[in-house]
């Protein structure tokens, strides 16, 4: 199962620096990372939400792709690349996986101001080297999917 970890940080810079170190853990398989992101308020108190996989992105270049094979069956690929290209980027749009954006809405607009809070969506960790490693950082643990014991020996780990 999948576990959901949202932390409050200090600010914008501090959450680009936990998706910094939560990148380098899954590189060194130390977290299984499945999905990642960061929200904040701007400076006129508006949420802003910073995604790290880009879906519609994802869909156009799937989409380019079998659209240019298509067109080729029907001798036309720069037709089939540009209708794959749309209907994927418009697919990769409408998908949604990994964090629930609303939560990551609800959640970026109950931040106060200058603060950040950055949700971590993970299959598997080694705890102790990725608790060790996000420390230095101060978080605040706002949600977890975590049981009450575990969520609490989270907040323990943190704060040593």
């Amino acid at each position: 199962m999948a576990q959901l970890i949202v932390l409050g940080v200090a600010d914008r810079d501090t959450a680009e620096q936990a998706l910094d170190i939560a990148s380098d853990l899954n590189r060194r398989e130390l977290l299984q990372l499945e999905d990642a992101a960061y929200a904040y308020k701007d400076h006129k108190g508006r949420p802003r939400i910073h995604q790290t996989v880009n879906l519609t992105g994802y869909g156009a270049a799937g989409g380019a792709l079998w659209g240019t094979l298509i067109g080729l069956l029907f001798l036309n690929p720069l037709l089939g690349l540009a209708v794959g290209a749309g209907a994927g980027a418009v697919a990769g749009r409408l998908t949604d996986i990994g964090i629930d954006d609303d939560m990551i809405r609800e959640i970026g607009s109950e931040l106060r101001q200058g603060r950040a809070a950055v949700f971590l969506l993970s299959s598997d960790a080694t705890i102790d080297r990725v608790v060790e490693a996000f420390r230095p950082l101060d978080p605040t643990v706002i949600q977890t999917n975590l049981s009450r014991d575990t969520e609490q020996e989270l907040v323990e780990a943190l704060r040593s």
